[in-house]
């Protein structure tokens, strides 16, 4: 059964989830199948061991321990790629005793809907989308039943970030918001008010809003300060200096006085981590330190990808990185004489900046003009000192057919176009437990899919 146009866009006009947010509406919710939903289901767990392990492997590159049990393989330059740029006090506290092994409370992985499957293309620790999802979830959820997430997606956020205060049965949870993400601050606000509804005590504020008094961090509920347990960031790291209590935060995290969720470690939050599970000398640290089955997964759905390094080479030496009128490059500049067939690529900045969330700061090589594909270029080379970027295999996502209601509301029309899921995965116990599915519709004219208000955002049902 489908749904109304005006059911939906009065239910999203009573509940604004995005400031001055627009996209398409859709009838159905998408339609995930038994093989695929049965995927979606293990790619959480994938995700967990692969975190767990490049910490270890971080851990090990900035110890100067060697990274393999049986041989004397170091690698420094992993802890130097992943700690550049950053500064000196946030790489202590993310080395912190106290925080060894933990793990963002929320894995979001975006995957491409491709002829050869999944493409996960990067893994996201703040993401946004929680309060929508579950919100198209509810709205969706008479239609035709089987949504994923349904009914639990609140409630099993909520327990990944009780669960890091085992000795508080109610945990005040507070979600502090930042000013550069304050674009999700109304989806966050619902997510809260619904939590309260269930009697759990969550609240959303400004990041500014956090009170230190003496030992504690307090927030104002209803007229009267009250102590906080755990604080779930939703801001980037890049973005620390705007937030007033950061260093004090850190000093409490250190020394157990709060949980800050997800965890101030910026080594988690690069795209070149990707990269890293592609490096031809890190192939035996995967081989131990993941199960064979995540890593035939990973390996499979990952897509190729390099880091770009600008350092110098010896003569005689080259690149691994992809090829150049069919050569290997010996200097990443050389990519921007890769010809139109070789620019099926990605290039992005990896992290710690502004530009790398969003669509922001990603250039798809076969989309761009050759000036624009020159410029790219350069500017990872000139950033590269503070910020590295990586280069990406683009693997095209399928074209599909999906009903979308004209933009008038009149009318349904099938749209072809192109797919991105989004499944939130909650860390709790140990397991990475599936808890919603939000798809992403684009126009298939589109070549990288984002949010837009020529695509549709709608929830995911198993059929």
């Amino acid at each position: 059964m489908a749904l109304g146009y005006a059911d939906i866009s009065g239910a999203l006009e009573r509940t604004p989830l995005f400031e001055h947010k627009t996209w398409r509406i859709s009838p159905e919710a998408w339609p995930i199948d038994a093989a695929q939903l049965a995927e979606l289901e293990k790619i959480g767990g994938y995700c967990l061991e692969f975190l767990l392990a490049q910490e270890r492997l971080y851990t090990r590159s900035w110890q100067d321990k060697r990274i393999l049990r049986n041989r004397d393989l170091r690698a420094p330059w992993v802890a130097e790629y992943l700690d550049r740029g950053k500064p000196a006090d946030l790489i202590a506290h993310a080395r912190a005793e106290k925080l060894r092994g933990s793990v963002p409370p929320v894995i979001r992985p975006d995957l491409l809907m491709t002829d050869s499957g999944f493409a996960l293309t990067e893994m996201d620790s703040v993401p946004g989308g929680i309060g929508l999802t579950a919100f198209l979830n509810d709205l969706y959820g008479g239609e035709a039943g089987g949504i994923i997430g349904a009914d639990s997606m609140f409630e099993r956020f909520y327990q990944s970030l009780a669960g890091l205060v085992p000795t508080k049965s109610e945990p005040l949870i507070a979600i502090l918001v930042s000013d550069e993400s304050d674009t999700y601050r109304p989806e966050m606000d619902y997510a809260a008010a619904e939590l309260r509804k269930m009697g759990r005590k969550v609240y959303c504020a400004h990041s500014s809003d956090l009170m230190q008094l003496g030992d504690s961090f307090c927030l104002d509920v209803d007229g009267s300060p009250e102590e906080v347990d755990v604080v779930y960031r939703f801001w980037e790291l890049y973005d620390r200096r705007s937030i007033p209590a950061m260093n004090a935060l850190m000093e409490a995290a250190e020394e157990g006085r709060i949980c800050v969720a997800p965890p101030m470690k910026p080594f988690q939050e690069e795209k070149l981590n990707l990269a890293l599970l592609h490096h031809h000398l890190l192939a035996e640290y995967w081989k131990e330190n993941l199960s064979r089955e995540a890593l035939r997964w990973l390996l499979a759905h990952v897509p190729q990808s390099w880091i770009m390094d600008p350092a110098p080479l010896p003569p005689g030496a080259v690149l691994d990185g992809p090829l150049v009128g069919a050569r290997a490059m010996h200097n990443w500049r050389q990519l921007a004489e890769a010809s139109q067939k070789e620019r099926e690529l990605i290039v992005k900045i990896s992290g710690f900046d502004a530009n790398a969330w969003g669509a922001r700061g990603v250039l798809l090589g076969s989309d761009a003009s050759r000036e624009e594909w020159q410029k790219g270029i350069d500017e990872a080379m000139e950033l590269s000192t503070r910020a590295l970027h990586i280069v990406q295999q683009y693997r095209k996502p399928t074209r599909l057919s999906h009903p979308v209601y004209s933009a008038d509301g009149s009318g349904i029309v099938q749209m072809q176009g192109r797919v991105r899921l989004c499944p939130y995965y909650f860390v709790d116990g140990g397991r990475a437990r599936l808890s919603g599915v939000l798809s992403t519709f684009c126009p298939a004219d589109k070549k990288i899919i984002h949010g837009m208000r020529d695509a549709a955002l709608i929830p995911c049902r198993a059929v």
